[in-house]
């Protein structure tokens, strides 16, 4: 199991950022949810993580590097993973991010094949935003 190193924000913001990028309209909507009910992240916060964004600098370099690897299906550079490690984030840390992106992509895949019915609250499509 994840050891949940990373705060309940960062957490969260990741399945954002993930889900964005993976067309994942369900997960976006739990994810949404769970940000704003949880996690305590405004609405401004929500957006910025679906873009792989935060304001808070530390999360922002953990958003953007999650990010990365999905978009680059892991092969981030050396730039991308000294980036996160100079935002304070430790090789554990590092591993829990990858650790996160790949369980949200698993869920992500799962949910655009079957699409299940939506229990939570509809977000906006990520074009309006």
């Amino acid at each position: 199991a994840l050891s949940k190193a990373l705060d309940v924000k960062t957490r969260d913001g990741i399945g954002l950022a993930v889900s964005e990028v993976n067309g994942c309209n369900y997960c976006l909507t739990v994810h949404s949810f769970t940000a704003e009910h949880m996690a305590k992240l405004s609405t401004e916060e929500i957006i910025l993580a679906r873009k792989g964004h935060a304001s808070d600098s530390k999360r922002d370099a953990a958003l953007q590097f999650a990010r990365k690897v999905i978009e680059t299906r892991g092969q981030v550079s050396d730039a991308d993973l000294k980036a996160v490690r100079d935002a304070g984030y430790t090789d554990a840390n590092v591993m829990e991010i990858v650790a996160l992106v790949a369980m949200y992509s698993l869920t992500n895949f799962f949910n655009n094949v079957f699409d299940p019915e939506k229990d939570f609250p509809a977000v906006t499509p990520a074009g309006s935003i």
